[in-house]
């Protein structure tokens, strides 16, 4: 299994505590811990501060039930011939108790040689490797030039498509927090992020996103960053009328929740100052939504992009520019119909 290859089995059983699955898990594994977080705790307590063969026996008493519970109800209509891989943090003992019962029952289960520790170190060894193979298409504009609605019109059109923002759980600038959407782990966020990378064909240009090197709190991978910053741009020149549309439609939550978006004004103080802040929420505050979104890529948004963009992308300046004279569906159809066609050789 050092080609981290899952295809062959029939589930990935994770057999970690709650708690370690929430952090981080194989795409795809369900969640059947062998232990939960405070018996995990319990037992690493009493093997520290009392008696090891005490620990063991605990925990081997904990192991036997929680495996009986998961027999009798996530794994009681498995057939005769199901392939389960098992894995827990180091690949020792609490996977191996779980094959072992399983192997017993007559089920063939195996076992994940080093757990999910060799996992993580083969995800980072991927995500250093992965970028290189592609041929990547970035897609530039200032904030509200509608590059997301660009993607997902070129995914609708059959092309390549790596969605970092849809992956982050983010929209990338100070007010994409994605309402009752958390941002995944770090760790997680990479663990989608191989997998989408694996899923792309290295023959076929790859639609992304221009991104910083956090979208949120997350950091992009440095290969992926690397390679998007070579690689060739295509520029939405997206009319003002057109932009400030798109962006009150992605902000519409916050026309609920003016406090929320006050917090999230708050964060520019330091760049914009107190008194510009303040102007900001009180055009929030009367419900001049059209005026604030207006004054926010002015005065904010636009110059960022401006410091930013040609400065990390060496090929932005000699960018495909397509001009987007409206905020439209039809017409972001259209402009990834065009782009489509350009990439498939003649």
């Amino acid at each position: 299994m050092k080609d981290m290859d899952f295809s062959s089995f029939d589930t990935i059983v994770d057999c970690r505590s709650p708690a370690e699955y929430a952090e981080d898990h194989v795409p795809g594994a369900i969640s059947a811990p062998v232990l939960d977080d405070a018996e995990r705790a319990t037992v690493g307590t009493m093997y520290k501060q009392l008696s090891p063969f005490e620990a063991k026996k605990l925990g081997a008493a904990l192991v036997a039930k929680n495996v009986a519970r998961h027999v009798e109800t996530l794994f009681a209509g498995k057939p005769r011939g199901w392939r389960p891989l098992v894995y827990c943090w180091r690949g020792g003992k609490r996977s191996a108790a779980m094959a072992h019962i399983l192997r017993e029952i007559g089920w063939d289960a195996q076992t994940l040689e080093g757990g999910y520790r060799a996992y993580r170190r083969w995800v980072v060894d991927e995500l250093e490797k992965l970028p290189g193979r592609y041929e990547l298409v970035v897609i530039h504009g200032p904030t509200g030039s509608g590059k997301s609605r660009l993607l997902a019109a070129l995914r609708e059109a059959g092309a390549p498509v790596l969605d970092l923002e849809g992956l982050a759980a983010h929209r990338g600038s100070v007010l994409g927090e994605l309402p009752g959407q958390p941002q995944p782990t770090q760790k997680a966020f990479e663990s989608q992020l191989r997998r989408e990378l694996a899923r792309l064909d290295p023959a076929r240009p790859v639609f992304v996103e221009g991104e910083s090197k956090k979208i949120g709190q997350l950091q992009v991978p440095e290969a992926l960053i690397a390679r998007m910053r070579a690689s060739d741009c295509v520029l939405l020149d997206t009319v003002p009328e057109a932009r400030v549309q798109l962006l009150i439609g992605e902000y519409r939550h916050f026309l609920g929740d003016p406090r929320s978006l006050e917090r999230r004004l708050d964060c520019l103080v330091a760049l914009h100052g107190r008194e510009k802040i303040a102007s900001w929420k009180a055009l929030a505050a009367r419900g001049a939504w059209e005026e604030l979104v207006g004054r926010l890529l002015a005065e904010h948004y636009d110059p960022a992009y401006r410091r930013s963009s040609a400065k990390n992308f060496a090929r932005l300046a000699e960018a495909r520019r397509l001009c987007m004279s409206n905020a439209k569906e039809t017409a972001f159809r259209e402009a990834a119909r065009s782009l489509v066609e350009e990439a498939v050789p003649a």
